[in-house]
């Protein structure tokens, strides 16, 4: 693989929550996942990150998520379609206001946290977000889960797609992120991460956490922002692809 994307979740951060160094971050990503408000984050935080973002020739993406602002977005909701698309269209036309207002515009949609790993097996609430993100603007490309369901369901709608790979995150051996509950889900050590990232960009295969090879398609790696030593684990990640000849370059275009 020539060229990948790095990206991070942020913009969620607010006086009683911080959890991530947004601008650390976005000195070393090529793409921004920037919070829509249901998830975490509030206006003026949001802003923030999405000017830094502009500033730093970053290109940004929408990061909707269920309205569960108290779990951070982290546990599923039971919710009718015409009610998640609706929720995920006002999410998409706040982020595409807030982010034309610093000068920047929104090229991509990333959903978050529990609606991510829904919408990767779930297809009917699948259908609600790609039909939510047509709606609002259609020229967006869709970033999710590698092997992900909503990915077969937005390119049939008509949706260009981008297939995301996890740095900090343990994979079953079907290619589903290990659920957040369990013992070793969430990765921490900087060397071990870049390494494994390495190994996806130059093989496509990522170990997972039964300890065999899981086969991923991808063309962005992320690291969450609000994860352990995230900013050291980004850089070494970038450091490492780098001096071994891959390109970090955004996905979408700004």
């Amino acid at each position: 693989m020539a060229s990948i994307d790095l990206n991070s979740d942020l913009g969620e951060n607010v006086p009683d929550r911080i959890v991530s160094d947004d601008e650390s971050m976005l000195a070393i990503v090529t793409s921004a996942n920037v919070s829509c408000g249901f998830h975490a984050g509030n206006p003026e935080g949001i802003r923030r990150t999405l000017a830094a973002a502009v500033a730093h020739g970053v290109t940004i993406g929408a990061h909707p998520g269920y309205r569960d602002y108290e779990n951070f977005g982290r546990t599923k909701v039971v919710i009718d379609s015409a009610t998640l698309q609706a929720h995920v269209e006002y999410q998409l036309g706040a982020l595409a206001g807030l982010t034309k207002a610093v000068g920047g515009t929104v090229a991509y949609v990333k959903p978050h946290g529990a609606l991510y790993n829904t919408i990767a097996r779930d297809e009917r609430q699948a259908k609600d977000v790609v039909a939510a993100i047509r709606a609002v603007d259609p020229s967006l490309v869709l970033l999710g889960l590698a092997g992900g369901v909503v990915l077969e369901v937005a390119e049939r709608a008509g949706l260009a797609v981008a297939a995301e790979a996890f740095a900090d995150r343990a994979y079953l051996p079907d290619g589903q992120l290990v659920s957040r509950t369990e013992e070793g889900s969430v990765l921490h050590d900087a060397s071990a991460v870049a390494e494994r990232m390495l190994r996806l960009a130059e093989s496509g295969v990522i170990r997972a956490i039964d300890g065999t090879d899981v086969h991923v398609e991808a063309q962005s790696i992320c690291v969450h922002g609000d994860s352990e030593g995230s900013i050291a684990m980004a850089a070494e990640t970038r450091r490492l692809l780098e001096a071994s000849g891959v390109t970090i370059a955004p996905f979408a275009g700004a």
